[in-house]
């Protein structure tokens, strides 16, 4: 068994629960680091261990293009070539080939597509997603997929999940054919759009293949929220009690939070370090510009109480002034902020789960929670360029 389930919510569908990997055991909910290039932005992996993390993401796209699997195999895998020896799950590069390649071809066999680095012509499909995935040395690796946009018609959602679920067979039969007593964990992709019906069909056939875990996807594509959740909310009922269970790409804080009342266990996303290069901070009451001239003689740290490194020695004048001069370190501090707040959010809903306090706190966060600071003003960008 690799994953088990210890407690539930007796209100909501939220659970604590603990998965084991090749590479370590994970507490769940887990919140998961994004290290799309073999690392997560501005952070090396001893930061990583220190604000918390216990797993991070790889993906096939990029690593397949650059640096490329013969220098990672030559490295001896993912894992010892960025210096992490903890569990790294790696995206099937899916997303990335319909989202960043402006010239694709789809046929029954796989993806054709040209790179979005050089424009050389690549190919990608089930099979050699999960060849690409074993090479890298992946914990977790997950099914090769079509993720339809936002907003997608209903004939071409359903085509693109038929596929999707042809595809599925075929990762799953790879698999099975190399299955050894360190194989990876292999998680399949509920997609269906927001169509519930196709959400249904989605899942309960992957379930009908026993996957090790189950991921949501054709989530967080530029859909309105009460979307995102819907599509949580019809997926999520017909996948097994005892498999983890994936939303991938998402969220907000916010969102983390209820989508743990939802029932998923496991998280990713680039906001804490996309927002952190824009000097935008997270705190439990929302974000924080650090670009603002509010800040610039004052000597609180980003959020009263963090014990982040950051927070425990740098004052957010300081970090304001990092930002402006358009100092890297002053990013590196709120990057390392932003991943200690998400990462001790998922801490904070493991213990609630496990005191039998999580409506509690679901509550107190989100009502407690505003969503975006204001940016500066014109007048403030005026006198403070």
């Amino acid at each position: 068994m690799h994953f088990e389930v210890l407690s539930t919510d007796i209100i909501s569908r939220a659970r604590r629960g603990r998965l084991t990997t090749a590479h370590g055991v994970i507490e769940t909910p887990v919140f998961m680091p994004v290290g799309t290039q073999g690392t997560v932005k501005a952070t090396t992996p001893s930061e990583l261990l220190e604000v918390g993390a216990q797993v991070i993401l790889g993906n096939t796209y990029h690593l397949f293009l650059r640096p490329g699997l013969e220098v990672i195999q030559h490295c001896g895998g993912l894992h010892k070539f960025m210096g992490w020896d903890r569990p790294i799950l790696t995206d099937s590069g899916g997303f990335q080939v319909f989202s960043l390649s402006k010239l694709r071809r789809i046929t029954e066999e796989g993806v054709h597509f040209n790179s979005h680095i050089d424009g050389a012509p690549c190919f990608l499909s089930p099979e050699l997603s999960m060849q690409v995935q074993q090479t890298l040395g992946s914990d977790i690796v997950m099914a090769f997929d079509e993720c339809p946009p936002y907003p997608s018609e209903y004939e071409y959602t359903a085509t693109s999940l038929e596929r999707t679920l042809r595809w599925a067979y075929r990762c799953r039969a790879w698999g099975e054919k190399r299955r050894n007593g360190t194989h990876p964990l292999l998680f399949a992709i509920v997609q269906g759009g927001i169509y519930h019906d196709l959400r249904e069909k989605s899942a309960r056939e992957l379930v009908s293949l026993d996957f090790d875990g189950y991921a949501v996807g054709g989530v967080s594509v530029g859909e309105p929220e009460p979307e995102m959740m819907r599509a949580i909310d019809n997926s999520e009922p017909f996948l097994p009690q005892d498999k983890p269970r994936y939303a991938m790409g998402l969220g907000t804080p916010p969102q983390l939070v209820e989508m743990v009342a939802r029932g998923i266990d496991m998280f990713d996303c680039v906001l804490p370090t996309r927002l952190a290069r824009n000097g935008t901070a997270f705190t439990a009451t929302g974000t924080m510009n650090l670009k603002n001239a509010t800040y610039r003689t004052d000597l609180r740290p980003i959020e009263e109480g963090c014990s982040c490194s950051t927070c425990r020695s740098f004052a957010r004048a300081y970090i304001r002034h990092l930002v402006k001069a358009e100092e890297i370190l002053g990013l590196r501090l709120i990057t390392i902020h932003n991943l200690h707040f998400y990462l001790n959010l998922t801490k904070q809903i493991r213990a609630a789960l496990e005191a039998g306090t999580f409506a509690r706190f679901r509550e107190h966060f989100v009502a407690n929670y505003v969503r975006y600071e204001p940016q500066v003003s014109e007048r403030e960008s005026e006198v403070e360029p």
